[in-house]
């Protein structure tokens, strides 16, 4: 190797163990990312914004905030600073050479909260930078080390009892869950298409406070909905028109529909207990003509498109939630799903972080 070879291995070495460096500070620093998302919710300052019509300066922001005795306008620059980076807001210099001017972009728009301002993920980013939600990722690597749930090592009891035992965190969580149901059940709807068209009746497992049902009933107003969680997630329902709430539980048994429905369940769960659920589902359905319909994350560990990358995240969510619960790759659905007697099954592309699973059990 000649001098200048060396010279040029020698510096891409460098390059690369700088930009190493560089990689680990990010990552450490990351957390900020999330938080200073979850200030501008707090805030509302996507809503001033909107409310205003048009791009803002920073003192016109504080003045939107009501809850503010004390503004300081230093605290507020360093995180639009941010978040400008992160392309949640756009800002522009005053054509008069005032104060910059901060505006809404496609990714501010998915925090608003004020009425007609749906689908929104405001209430899932309140929600999962909880400080009660956060402490369970403490434990991962203690997890690791002897196994068991982050959740329990965290709080002394699992999330379902935990909610339970907390109405406020439980009202976030429902919040959270709620917010999901338009979002992602818009890509699910529009890109399943023709799939609930034969369907009299459907039954959402797990379906929390009602609201994904409530929007498959109102694309297909000829299904009868059925909205099935714990006793105490239904008692806080609202009622929607044309869904029934049944309290119960999915490991002893699931009300009868033409078929079951699903959306962030499974995931919740072990392997073991998957199939479990599964056998009551097939239970719940007509013998030789119903089906199981599935809006889970498809994990793709190699995959660029818009949600892969998110979709591991979420899975370390799961290690940090619930005891067992984790996303799953096609083979892993398909072997899960064969094992619970559902020897034939469908992925659906949509346009949500989640895909659509049929499952049929003949």
């Amino acid at each position: 190797m000649g001098s200048g070879e060396t010279y040029a291995a020698t510096q891409t070495e460098e390059t690369l163990t700088l930009q190493g460096q560089a990689d680990i500070w990010k990552l450490i620093y990351t957390y900020g990312d999330s938080m200073a998302l979850k200030s501008a919710v707090e805030l509302r300052i996507p809503d001033i914004i909107r409310r205003h019509g048009g791009p803002l300066s920073l003192t016109q922001i504080l003045a939107g905030i009501s809850d503010a005795p004390s503004p300081d306008i230093t605290c507020l620059a360093r995180i639009m600073r941010v978040l400008v980076r992160n392309k949640i807001f756009s800002a522009q210099e005053a054509s008069d050479g005032g104060d910059t001017l901060y505006g809404l972009t496609h990714s501010s728009r998915w925090l608003l909260t004020e009425s007609g301002s749906e689908p929104s993920l405001a209430p899932l980013v309140v929600m999962e930078n909880h400080p009660l939600r956060m402490a369970s990722w403490h434990y991962l690597s203690q997890c690791v080390r002897e196994g068991g749930s982050a959740f329990v090592k965290a709080h002394g009891r699992d999330v379902w009892e935990f909610g339970l035992e907390n109405p406020e965190f439980n009202k976030r969580f429902n919040e959270g869950m709620a917010c999901t149901a338009k979002t992602v059940m818009s890509g699910v709807i529009s890109g399943y298409k023709d799939g609930f068209d034969s369907i009299g009746s459907v039954v959402d497992v797990g379906g929390g406070t009602g609201q994904t049902i409530s929007e498959i009933v109102k694309s297909y107003p000829h299904i009868k909905g059925i909205n099935f969680d714990l006793p105490h997630v239904v008692a806080a329902a609202p009622k929607y028109e044309g869904v029934t709430h049944i309290g119960g539980d999915m490991f002893q048994e699931i009300p009868h529909a033409d078929a079951v429905f699903m959306k962030w369940v499974l995931h919740d769960w072990s392997d073991e207990d998957c199939v479990k659920i599964l056998n009551k589902c097939k239970k719940a359905i007509p013998e030789g003509r119903g089906k199981v319909i599935i809006a889970e994350i498809v994990l793709k560990p190699e995959g660029q498109g818009f949600f892969d990358y998110t979709g591991l995240l979420v899975d370390l969510a799961m290690l940090a939630t619930c005891n067992g619960g984790r996303e799953r790759t096609e083979p892993e659905w398909k072997k899960l799903l064969q094992e619970a007697g559902f020897p034939r099954s469908n992925i659906i592309t949509v346009n949500a972080l989640t895909s659509v699973i049929e499952a049929y059990p003949i």
